[in-house]
């Protein structure tokens, strides 16, 4: 018996891999920002489009732009949130806080701090809150942010205010 794929099993090659030029690099670069490592973020855009890929429908969508900043930012909290229980799991087995090794100049290191500070934020509130402020810090316009989060432009302004709160 010979199996034959449907072709809403999965998506056309060529329109995939233009979905896929076309989105990437911008998405590593939000979630390299998010998680802080290049290779986490790589790891993450790609469970983006894998769900991407089993998604066939969203071929005749027109916001198949929308909702990969959604699933990869969600993808990305998620991230977070798992590697903030296992720092706070390693550090409860250890019952010591780990040591702090300054290697690099002051401005590095209180960079980094705050990266961590924000990141624990992130991983901490509502994940659509979380997702308009990655987004926003990533440049992306009030209009933009709309079209990526599914909501009216005009309510942006009271939803950022409402998540830098």
């Amino acid at each position: 018996m010979v199996l034959r794929e449907s072709s809403l099993e999965h998506w056309e090659e060529s329109k995939f891999r233009a979905v896929f030029s076309q989105y990437y690099a911008r998405i590593v670069g939000i979630l390299a920002n998010v998680l802080g490592e290049r290779s986490s973020a790589e790891d993450v855009a790609n469970d983006a489009f894998w769900r991407l890929y089993r998604q066939p429908a969203l071929q005749a969508d027109g916001d198949v732009g929308g909702w990969l900043y959604r699933t990869a930012t969600n993808l990305g909290i998620d991230a977070l949130r798992a590697a903030n229980r296992r720092r706070q799991y390693e550090e409860a087995s250890v019952r010591t806080s780990p040591a702090s090794h300054c290697d690099g100049p002051l401005e590095n290191a209180l960079r980094e701090e705050k990266r961590r500070k924000v990141r624990r934020v992130l991983s901490r509130i509502k994940p659509a809150q979380a997702q308009l402020l990655i987004l926003r810090s990533n440049g992306f316009s009030y209009k933009e942010l709309a079209e990526s989060l599914n909501v009216k432009a005009s309510g942006v302004g009271t939803m950022l205010n409402r998540a830098e709160e």
